[in-house]
C-alpha cells in the first residue's frame, strides 16, 4: 500500500467516526439512518455524469451489495438504539476485518502469516473486552452486543462485495456511484412504507445530517473502495477501522460517554490489531 492510498483510507474513517456520531446523537435513530442514506444521494448523482456506468459484470455483485447495505444500515440504527457509541462503534468495526480476513483466507485461499493471527486475535480480545464493558448506567448490554456484532458481519459482506464488484466494475467512482443511488432508493422506499413520518422527518428536523452526514458518508465510503482497487481488501478494511480510536475520542467529548480503562484497553486492543494486520506483513 502506498503512502497516499494509507493517508486516503486514515481520512476516510475519520469521516466514517464523525457520520456514525451523528446517527447516535440524534434521539431518533430511523430519522437519522435515512438522512444519512439518503444523503448519499447528490454527490453520487454529481458523479453519474462524470464516470462510466459499471460494467455488466459487476452487476450482481452491486444487487447483492444493496441487499447487505440496506441489512447492515438496519442493524447499525438497532445496535445505536440500544447501546453505548464507545461501545456499539469499535465492537462493529472491529469485527469486520477480522471476518474479511478469515473469508479471504479459508474461501478464497489467501495465505494468513503469523502477524496476521496474531492481529485477528488482539482484535477478538478487544472485542471481548467491549462486549463485558457496563453501559453508563451501570448495566451490561448484551442485545446492543448481538446487534453491534451483526453489524460487523454485514460489513464484512458488503467490503468483500465492493471490492470485487468495483475490480469487475472497471471504475470504483462509477460503482460506488450506483450503488449508492439504488441503496438510497431501496432504503427510502422501505422507511417510507413502515415509517412514513420518519421520512417526512429526513426533511423538517434531519436536514443537517442529511446534507453534511450523506456527503460524509458516501465521501468515506467511496474512498475506501477506490482503496480497495489498489490494495488488498483485507489491508483496506483492517486500516479503515482505525476508526475506533476517532470514535472514542468523539464519544467521550461530544457524546458525553465515560471514559473508562476497560475502554481504553478494549479500544487499544482493537487498534493494536487491525495496525498489525496493515503493517505485520
Amino acid at each position: 500500500m502506498t503512502l497516499f492510498t494509507f493517508l486516503i483510507v486514515l481520512f476516510a474513517a475519520a469521516l466514517h467516526a464523525s457520520w456514525n456520531a451523528l446517527v447516535k446523537s440524534n434521539s431518533d435513530k430511523v430519522i437519522s439512518m435515512t438522512a444519512i442514506t439518503i444523503g448519499h444521494a447528490p454527490l453520487a448523482l454529481l458523479a453519474m455524469p462524470f464516470v462510466p456506468a459499471p460494467a455488466p459484470e459487476s452487476w450482481p455483485l452491486l444487487a447483492a451489495s444493496v441487499v447487505v447495505h440496506t441489512g447492515y444500515q438496519l442493524s447499525l440504527m438497532q445496535a445505536y438504539r440500544l447501546g453505548d457509541f464507545t461501545q456499539v462503534y469499535p465492537i462493529a468495526r472491529g469485527s469486520g476485518p477480522a471476518i474479511v480476513t478469515m473469508v479471504s483466507i479459508f474461501v478464497f485461499g489467501i495465505y494468513l502469516a503469523p502477524t496476521q493471527i496474531a492481529a485477528i486475535g488482539l482484535i477478538v480480545a478487544g472485542i471481548f473486552c467491549l462486549s463485558l464493558l457496563r453501559q453508563n448506567n451501570g448495566l451490561r448490554n448484551p442485545k446492543a452486543v448481538g446487534a453491534a456484532l451483526l453489524t460487523g458481519c454485514l460489513i464484512a459482506g458488503y467490503s468483500l462485495l465492493d471490492g470485487f464488484g468495483a475490480r469487475a466494475a472497471g471504475d470504483a467512482i462509477g460503482y460506488i456511484a450506483w450503488m449508492t443511488v439504488i441503496n438510497a432508493i431501496v432504503f427510502a422506499i422501505l422507511i417510507g412504507v413502515f415509517r412514513p413520518t420518519a421520512l417526512k422527518g429526513v426533511f423538517t428536523e434531519g436536514q443537517m445530517t442529511l446534507w453534511l452526514g450523506g456527503s460524509a458518508s458516501v465521501l468515506a465510503y467511496g474512498l475506501v473502495v477506490w482503496a480497495m482497487t489498489q490494495a488488498p481488501i483485507a489491508v483496506v478494511t483492517a486500516l479503515r477501522e482505525t476508526s475506533t480510536v476517532f470514535a472514542l475520542f468523539i464519544g467521550v467529548l461530544f457524546l458525553k460517554e465515560g471514559l473508562t480503562r476497560g475502554k481504553i484497553i478494549a479500544t487499544l486492543l482493537t487498534l493494536s490489531g487491525v495496525l498489525l494486520l496493515r503493517f505485520g506483513g
